[in-house]
């Protein structure tokens, strides 16, 4: 099936297959036009075209890896200056979600001790990070 459409000004025949092509195309000039005003800072608006287009997965600088990777490293430092109770319980909390009451199940314990220990390993990472 040919459909006729006016094309820069020039009535031209085409497939329905080229004419979904241009029609897409054109919402996405349209889309990346708005997002382009929307945006102030270029960098904001390439990482939004990047993202949605797909072209690109995101990759982190040098500074970002090392900085996550320091960050890592304290963290393990801190936890290491925990009991392992004190670790399962709060690694159980803060990783995973957990509810008090089924970390106590879990351990054969109350929930209170579960507080317990997870306000204990908070205190340790604060006076580590106060440092």
């Amino acid at each position: 099936m040919e459909i006729t459409i006016n094309y820069y000004g020039q009535a031209v025949s085409v497939s329905v297959e080229v004419y979904e092509y241009l029609t897409q195309a054109d919402h996405k000039a349209e889309n990346l036009a708005h997002e382009q005003r929307r945006h102030w800072d270029g960098r904001e608006c390439d990482e939004y075209i990047i993202s949605t287009e797909g072209r690109l997965s995101y990759c982190a600088t040098p500074e970002e890896l090392v900085c996550q990777r320091e960050t890592l490293d304290e963290i393990l430092a801190v936890l290491a200056l925990c009991t392992p109770t004190q670790r399962e319980r709060f690694l159980l909390y803060a990783l995973y979600d957990f509810s008090y009451a089924e970390i106590a199940e879990m351990c054969g314990c109350s929930k209170y001790a579960v507080r317990d220990s997870i306000v204990a390993v908070r205190k340790i990472f604060q006076t580590f990070f106060r440092k």
